[in-house]
């Protein structure tokens, strides 16, 4: 079983600070226990190269969340830029994509729109009496996302041999050089690379 922290990667519009931050505390358990390592681009530091930072953790990320909303579809950097890459990922079934509605705004017909979106029913966040029980609602979604994926992510998909050397440890990327087991810049989850002994 994979016990490494799931990347997940919040994609959202500067004016959702306030909602992200609220996702970011009911998730903060599942920080705690070490089930994900969550990344958005507030935590970029001083001198760095934002566009880099976002395209590393975006492409390592194994759940994308996109923060729906009318300043969200409006951008052409998170829509344009980080939605896009979002839904290839997804297709490619290197990540799992995750739109979360935090205001009504017209997204059924985007290209995230045949997938399941939270708060149950898809329903805004901002249209639920209690908004604590909206975010827990997604927080308890995004637990049972973790599982699976969990569940999926371990050496299941490499065949037997690779699997033993997986185990031992003798193996690496011949993509970027990664050993078995390490985070790297390849996809930053090691099920995903090409491992050869």
């Amino acid at each position: 079983m994979n016990t490494l922290p799931i990347n997940v990667f919040y994609s959202y519009s500067h004016s959702d600070d306030e909602f992200r931050n609220e996702l970011e505390k009911h998730l903060s358990l599942l920080r705690r226990q070490g089930i994900i390592a969550d990344w958005h681009f507030r935590k970029i530091s001083g001198g760095k190269e934002w566009k880099g930072q976002i395209d590393k953790y975006l492409n390592s990320a194994r759940i994308i969340l996109l923060l729906v909303s009318p300043d969200f579809m409006y951008s052409d950097y998170c829509y344009d830029i980080e939605m896009k890459r979002a839904i290839e990922l997804h297709e490619a079934r290197i990540a799992r994509v995750v739109p979360i509605i935090l205001r009504p705004v017209d997204w059924s017909s985007a290209p995230f729109g045949k997938l399941q979106a939270l708060p149950e029913d898809g329903k805004p966040i901002t249209k639920w009496a209690n908004r604590d029980e909206a975010f827990y609602n997604v927080s308890q979604e995004l637990r049972r996302i973790c599982e699976e994926i969990k569940g999926t992510t371990s050496t299941s998909i490499l065949n037997k041999k690779e699997r033993q050397e997986l185990m031992e440890g003798n193996t690496y990327c011949r993509r970027c050089g990664a050993s078995a087991g390490e985070r790297s810049e390849c996809t930053g989850i090691y099920t995903y690379h090409d491992f050869k002994s």
